[in-house]
């Protein structure tokens, strides 16, 4: 017996249940009212990006989308709503948030359908993931085409601190 139909693999089924998540997500996240539903809905996005990354085998890719974004960067961001403590009151009022969701969606929905229909009629040549997002192939890239750009940033992060350090104790008298 032979069955003409195709029958998708876990993948893409893993895909698509990811994709749909990483979307639906991220809508709620900009649609919430409450800035804690939205900081959770981001947690949600950050989560499936990290399941994106895994499916495509960037083991490194996921960890770190893992460890830093979604657990560092949005402990910061749960840490800093919870000790602000705002009160429905204090949120502003938004009576077209829907209506500007929607505007903008459809303002963007023809720059996606032509974004789409070119990345569909472009000619791929297959992937060889032999090595991709390992720990030494992303450091090795990192350290030696990227050393310029990576030390500019460490120095830019550096200047942020120092300016920080110094507009803080600007409130104060030294």
């Amino acid at each position: 017996m032979h069955l003409d139909r195709k029958i998708p693999l876990l993948s893409d089924v893993l895909f698509f249940i990811l994709a749909l998540s990483t979307l639906g997500s991220a809508f709620a996240m900009i649609y919430f009212h409450q800035p804690i539903n939205s900081a959770l809905s981001f947690i949600i996005t950050l989560l499936s990006i990290a399941g994106l990354f895994a499916l495509l085998g960037g083991s490194f890719l996921f960890l770190v989308q893992i460890i830093i974004y979604a657990g560092a960067v949005i402990t910061l961001i749960l840490f800093i709503i919870m000790f602000l403590n705002i009160k429905e009151e204090n949120l502003p009022y938004e009576p077209y948030k829907g209506r500007w969701i929607l505007f903008m969606s459809l303002l963007i929905a023809p720059f996606t359908t032509v974004l789409i229909s070119r990345v569909n009629t472009m000619a791929f040549s297959p992937l060889h993931l032999g090595n991709f997002g390992t720990i030494k192939d992303v450091g090795m890239e990192l350290f030696s085409h990227w050393v310029f750009p990576f030390e500019m940033i460490s120095i830019l992060l550096l200047i942020a601190l120092i300016g920080v350090i110094v507009l803080a104790k600007k409130g104060e008298k030294l």
